[in-house]
């Protein structure tokens, strides 16, 4: 069987990492405009990369739920592709393998003047060099809004193959990661969606509450002990 998760924020919620939408997180205190968008870099490098070094910092204190280390077991499955909207590496250090990071990851850097991409400092500034052609051209290696997901032939090429299309923790309103459970339906394949709630996709089947117990649940009936 051919499957194909998505996961979002409400993947890793539960380890403090919120979203643009929390009431109280980071990104009350920084307009979306000014920090998530190619032309907010250029108005204001330094304050995208203050907004990013917190993220970054927040990322570090935080450690895979019980919902990351089962989609590690289940990377290991053959024909399974986990694709993320999620920036942070909370996959990774569970032991994930081969995971495809659609917008991008807050441990990486990019030049873009030459388009290098190297591993991200703690923390980042303005006037950093890139290693690679030395201009002060660093930003980070994040999909901005406006800016193409990386890696789409990839992941529309795992969909037109799925059988099953999962969908984790996301609104299911950003695109073209919403449009992923229609792709999934054009090609056949049964839809199942995981969620706090509802997200309101056109999904065959969906499960409700917190990842860390519904996603274990979950991937225990695909790989049974």
């Amino acid at each position: 069987m051919n499957i194909v998760v998505l996961s979002g924020a409400g993947l890793s919620a539960e380890q403090g990492l919120g979203t643009f939408r929390d009431a109280d997180g980071l990104w009350t205190r920084y307009p979306l405009e000014r920090v998530a968008t190619p032309e907010g870099f250029a108005a204001d490098p330094a304050l995208v990369h203050d907004f990013y070094n917190a993220r970054r910092a927040n990322m570090r204190e935080a450690v895979p739920g019980a919902a990351h280390e089962a989609l590690a077991r289940l990377s290991r499955r053959p024909g399974v592709t986990l694709v993320t909207q999620n920036v942070d590496d909370l996959l990774e250090r569970a032991g994930a393998e081969g995971v495809i990071h659609m917008h991008g990851e807050l441990t990486r850097a990019l030049c873009h003047a030459c388009g290098a991409r190297w591993q991200a400092p703690e923390a980042m500034a303005p006037g950093d060099p890139c290693p690679a052609c030395a201009r002060a051209a660093t930003r980070p290696d994040i999909v901005w809004f406006g800016e193409i997901p990386y890696r789409m032939e990839e992941i529309e090429a795992a969909l037109a193959r799925a059988d099953l299309f999962v969908s984790i923790g996301t609104s299911g309103t950003v695109y073209p990661a919403a449009g992923f459970v229609e792709l999934a339906r054009m090609a056949g394949a049964e839809t199942l969606e995981l969620n706090l709630e509802a997200s309101g996709g056109r999904f065959d089947v969906t499960r409700e509450g917190p990842a860390s117990r519904i996603v274990p649940a979950w991937v225990a009936e695909i790989l049974p002990q």
